[in-house]
Formats: structure tokens, C-alpha cells, sequence
């Protein structure tokens, strides 16, 4: 009995001190965010939610509400100024909308993206997704080597090729939505434009033939599933430990291996073909392949870097370009005379022509003004951000370095002072005549990080835009709501439910 006493004591006094330690940690952690708010207080901003959790709550609550945090971003900013700050646990961010400060940090390759935000898109509930891919590589060297290598994919001249696919592809949903118009049901855009331009990247990406507007496939679901468990996981820090979302974080994990294995099965195909010496396109897959073989030593770690890339193009080669046109459908069915307008423009580009050329694109001068002004109000990619090394000075506020900087073109893209009457949709903003935005409109970032697939993203959506206008009239269903979803991308909330006529051409 005396040595079970002892024991029992033992085991009482070995809990006390790891509660002490717990307690003295706790209290050390504290008095370091104190430290951090004496340290940046000085710079505007919101009151904190709590002293412990900064602004998260609101994060979360936007989150878990499907709101929109870019609004509550920009309601801070018209409060708050240019340049504010933002708390989250230890750790500051900056929000800036000042233009001289936007160009001077997203034009310049010396600062990198945010390390605390990429790094965790680096895994999804610890299942590998982005990794070290060229949107999310954080290295400066590692970064050049993979965009210097993509860039031939992305030529003008490889450009121009791939127009035939683009107008076959977009023939195909033209198919679609006859049998829509000739069955007088509905049609939910948002998913058919989904299925397009997912059909248009994996055919001239990965030269893989989806057919998704007539065969079910699982990818457009994974894809939706990665991108919403993204959000969770980046502004939930205590997400996946809730054991009622188990199962949801399960079933992102599936998705997010669906794509990788995909991914792994295609490009092993495309490895077998060129030691085969068969002839394959210059491509991105292609290019993946050849950004790993630069290595004199292929490794594991080798192969997962092309997978990296390969869900980095296969998402954000489609994702963002179909929520694009459907946010376009959208303001063009809200705006019959800018509807008219562009319908015009196009018959007078396109006639009655089966096939787009890539001369006529240069010609649909207003429908760029359309998709730009789509762009401006719904930036499917709405912000980036960069880390700020040293101490710098933004809008005459001192900066401390070791802080990262949150840049949101939706933010700018609403705001009074950048756009007049900002949430009136206007095209003319865009003409080649009106003054250009100075570093506030930047839906596809800026600088040498800015999106490498921007020319052939606006090449697609004009060559479907271009095709729905020529052949269809199309009406919001009655009831319709623009609200915006945020799956880390923007994307209308209600699907953009349409109803679809063939247009009458004759007098």
C-alpha cells in the first residue's frame, strides 16, 4: 500500500507540474501577443474581436455563413484607410488598397507570397494538394525554374493553335443548350460553363478528351470539394480537430487524392509516349514532365512536384474562367442594353460563322470591355498576398518588417474612389479610350507572379461568350439571386439559372 501511495503521489505531482507548465506556456503566449499589439497598434484598424483570437471569429463567421469576407475587407477599408490591420491569434496582416503601395510590392520579385497562407494550401487536412507548384512555390529560384520552363506553353504563337479546340469545345455546349432551348427546360450556366472549361484544360493541357456536357465524371465534384475544404482549412485552424467534421475532411482528403492520382496516371501515359518517341504536343503536361527531367537525378519528391503542378493547372485552369462567364451571363441578363449591345457587336465580328478566328478576337472590342468589367466587380481570384521582410513605409505608415501584406482587387474594384458608382455595372469603364485603372484593378495579380494563364483564361471566355452570344437569348429564371459564393474563388451563389431560346434571325 506504501509504494501504491507513492506512486499515486508521484503521478499527482507530474500532473501538477505539466498544469504548471500548461498554465506558464499559456500565460508566456499571452504576454507575447501583447507584445505583438503594443508593437503594431499604432497601425489603424478594426477592435479585435477578443484579445486571444484577433479578428478569426469574424473570419469564421463569414465562413460558416457563406459570406463574402471580401466585403467586411473592403467595409474596414472605407473606414480604416488604405493601409490597416488585421489580428489573428499572433500573427499581423496588413490590408492595403493604396495603389503606389500595390505597384511597389507586386511589381518587385523581392518580396514573396505570404508563407503562412501558400505553405498551408502546401497540404489539405495533411493530404497533399498545391505542394510546391507554381502558384504556391514561395522560393524565389525554384519559382523562375518552373515559369521559365511553363512559358513556352503559354506563347502567343502556341496560343493561336489552340483555337481550333477552343471552338470545338464551345460547340459543344452550343450542342447542349439547344437541346436545352429545343426541350424548353432550364439551364443551370454555372455548371455547363464548369463542364467546358474543364473539358477545354484537360484536352489541350493534358490531351486528355473529358467530354463532361455528355459523360458524368467525379472531377467537377472533387474540384468544388478541394476549393470549399481550402477555405475551412485556412481560416479554421481548429477545423479538422472537431470531430463532427470528420467525415466532411475525409471527404476532402478522397477528393484531393482523386486528382493526384488522376494526375499520376496521366502523365505516367504521356512519359511512356515520349521515351517511345511518339510525337506529343508541347503542352503543359509535357511541360511538367520536362521541368522534372531537368533533374539529373529523378526522386519522389520529383514525382509529387508534377502532380504539384498538375492540380495547380488542372484547378486553376478552369475554376476560375468558368465562374467568369457565368458571372458575365449574369450582368448581361440583368443588363439587356449592354446585352444588345455586345449581341451586336458579335454579329457584326462574327456573322453567321461557324468558327472563331483568332484575328476576330482582337475585334470583339466590346465584349473585352464586358469580361473586363465582369472581372472588376467579381474577381473570381479576388486577392493575393505578399510577405514584407524588412520595414518599409506604405501610404506614410511605418512598417515593420515580418509582416504580410493582403492585397484584394475586389476590394479596390468596389471602392468610390478608384470606380464612380462602383457597383453599377459598366463596360465603358474599359474602353480603349477611358483612363486606365492605376494599380487597383488587378484580377489576375501583378508582377512577375501574375497568373501565366490570363491570355489563354480571356482567349476561352471570349470564344464562348462569343459563340452564346451569336446563337442563343438567354433570361434570368424569375427569383434569380446574385449572391456570391466564396469557395476561396468567387462564384455565383445560385448557379445562374437560365432560360435559353435560339435567337431568330430573320426579319
Amino acid at each position: 500500500m506504501p509504494v501504491f501511495f507513492a506512486l499515486l503521489s508521484l503521478c499527482a505531482n507530474a500532473l501538477l507540474i505539466i498544469l504548471f507548465l500548461l498554465v506558464a506556456a499559456f500565460l508566456v503566449y499571452c504576454l507575447y501577443i501583447k507584445y505583438i499589439h503594443v508593437n503594431y497598434d499604432y497601425i489603424p484598424g478594426p477592435p479585435r474581436d477578443s484579445f486571444l483570437l484577433g479578428h478569426a471569429p469574424t473570419f469564421l463567421g463569414a465562413t460558416k455563413t457563406d459570406k463574402t469576407i471580401h466585403d467586411k475587407l473592403l467595409e474596414w477599408a472605407e473606414i480604416y484607410g488604405p493601409v490597416y490591420r488585421v489580428n489573428i491569434l499572433h500573427y499581423v496582416s496588413l490590408c492595403v488598397s493604396c495603389p503606389e503601395a500595390t505597384k511597389e510590392i507586386l511589381m518587385s520579385p523581392k518580396y514573396p507570397k505570404d508563407k503562412q497562407v501558400y505553405k498551408k494550401l502546401f497540404y489539405l487536412f495533411g493530404e497533399r494538394f498545391f505542394g510546391n507548384g507554381l502558384v504556391t512555390a514561395q522560393d524565389h529560384e525554384l519559382w523562375y525554374k518552373q515559369r521559365r520552363i511553363m512559358d513556352p506553353a503559354f506563347s502567343s504563337l502556341y496560343l493561336r493553335g489552340l483555337m481550333g479546340t477552343f471552338n470545338e469545345r464551345a460547340d459543344k455546349l452550343m450542342d447542349k443548350l439547344g437541346e436545352i432551348a429545343d426541350n424548353n427546360v432550364q439551364a443551370n450556366m454555372l455548371h455547363l460553363l464548369n463542364c467546358v472549361t474543364m473539358d477545354v484544360i484537360s484536352k489541350v493541357a493534358f490531351g486528355v478528351d473529358l467530354d463532361l456536357l455528355n459523360k458524368s465524371s467525379p472531377f467537377p465534384k472533387a474540384v468544388e470539394t478541394c476549393l470549399k475544404g481550402m477555405v475551412f482549412y485556412v481560416r479554421d485552424i481548429f477545423f479538422q480537430f472537431n470531430p463532427k467534421n470528420r467525415g466532411y475532411v475525409n471527404e476532402v482528403k478522397a477528393a484531393a487524392r482523386l486528382l493526384r492520382t488522376t494526375g499520376a496516371q496521366w502523365i505516367q501515359k504521356r512519359k511512356l509516349a515520349m521515351q517511345n518517341g511518339e510525337d506529343v504536343p508541347k503542352d503543359i503536361l509535357t511541360m511538367i514532365i520536362k521541368t522534372a527531367a531537368a533533374e539529373e537525378n529523378m526522386t519522389e519528391e520529383d514525382e509529387e512536384f508534377m502532380l504539384d503542378n498538375f492540380v495547380t493547372f488542372f484547378i486553376a485552369g478552369q475554376e476560375t474562367t468558368a465562374n467568369q462567364l457565368a458571372f458575365c451571363v449574369m450582368e448581361l441578363g440583368r443588363h439587356p442594353d449592354i446585352l444588345e449591345k455586345a449581341k451586336k457587336e458579335v454579329d457584326d465580328v462574327i456573322g453567321m460563322k461557324q468558327d472563331i478566328s483568332y484575328d476576330d478576337l482582337g475585334k470583339l472590342v466590346y465584349l473585352s470591355q464586358v469580361l473586363k468589367e465582369t472581372l472588376r466587380i467579381y474577381p473570381t481570384a479576388p486577392g493575393t498576398s505578399r510577405y514584407i521582410p524588412e520595414s518599409m513605409v506604405l501610404d506614410g505608415i511605418r512598417v515593420p518588417g515580418g509582416v504580410t501584406c493582403f492585397f484584394s482587387s475586389y476590394v479596390t474594384g468596389r471602392m468610390e474612389k478608384f470606380f464612380r458608382d462602383p457597383l453599377t455595372f459598366d463596360p465603358d469603364r474599359f474602353h480603349p479610350d477611358a483612363p486606365k485603372p492605376y494599380y487597383c484593378y488587378y484580377p489576375f495579380a501583378l508582377g512577375p507572379r501574375s497568373c501565366l494563364g490570363k491570355n489563354f483564361a480571356q482567349m476561352e471566355a471570349k470564344v464562348v461568350m462569343a459563340k452564346l452570344l451569336q446563337r442563343f437569348d438567354f433570361s434570368l429564371a424569375p427569383g434569380e439571386t446574385f449572391d456570391i459564393l466564396d469557395t476561396g474563388t468567387l462564384r455565383p451563389k445560385s448557379g445562374v439559372v437560365c432560360s435559353i431560346t435560339h435567337r431568330n434571325y430573320t426579319n
